[in-house]
């Protein structure tokens, strides 16, 4: 068997599971507390700090959410 580097199929599909349902939740109220106290600055400084926050928080998951939506590669072919 061929050492691998990284995560397995398995567990980035588990982990990424994660992220959506407990993380993403949790950045959402962070990133809704933090946008509020903006309420006093105008509009468009508003939509830009919602802009980077609804951007940048994929950042340090990308290599986990890659590739997860096709087939498991260490699957039997067969199947």
């Amino acid at each position: 068997m061929a050492d691998k580097k990284g995560l397995s199929y398995r567990a980035r599909r588990r982990w990424a599971l994660v992220v959506l349902l407990i993380g993403l939740p949790l950045y959402i109220m962070v990133a809704t507390t933090l946008a509020g106290r903006l309420s006093e600055y105008s509009v468009l400084l508003q939509l830009v700090v919602f802009v980077v926050l609804g951007i940048i928080w994929i950042v340090p998951f990308k290599p986990l959410f890659r590739g997860i939506g096709q087939p498991d590669p260490d699957a039997p072919k067969d199947q």
